[in-house]
């Protein structure tokens, strides 16, 4: 847990993953319960938390990609692209950021 808040590509990681919990809870409860039912408190409050957490995770994004030097059309969008998919950064951590974690460390 140490290392995912001492390195950039730690922090990425928790930023992708709790992007991704964000759209998650937007998508698949927020949204059903608007529409479905008439309920739309839940969209006011995760609306502008998962916009937040949207912003932090492109900034994180692009900021690793400084730093490690990663080729735009190699790496950068794809880390881009997985945060407007549903469960697209739980996958990006799965398949790439963990590995470049245990490479940097």
């Amino acid at each position: 847990m140490k290392t995912l808040l001492t390195t950039t590509i730690g922090r990425l990681r928790l930023c992708a993953f709790l992007e991704g919990v964000s759209l998650l809870i937007l998508v698949f409860v927020a949204v059903p319960l608007k529409y479905g039912f008439g309920l739309p408190s839940l969209v006011s409050a995760m609306g502008p938390i998962h916009g937040a957490l949207f912003l932090l995770f492109v900034f994180s994004a692009l900021r690793v990609g400084v730093d490690q030097r990663w080729k735009f059309r190699e790496t950068t969008w794809k880390v881009l692209l997985a945060c407007i998919i549903p469960f697209g950064t739980l996958y990006l951590d799965y398949a790439l950021l963990r590995k470049l974690q245990s490479r940097a460390t």
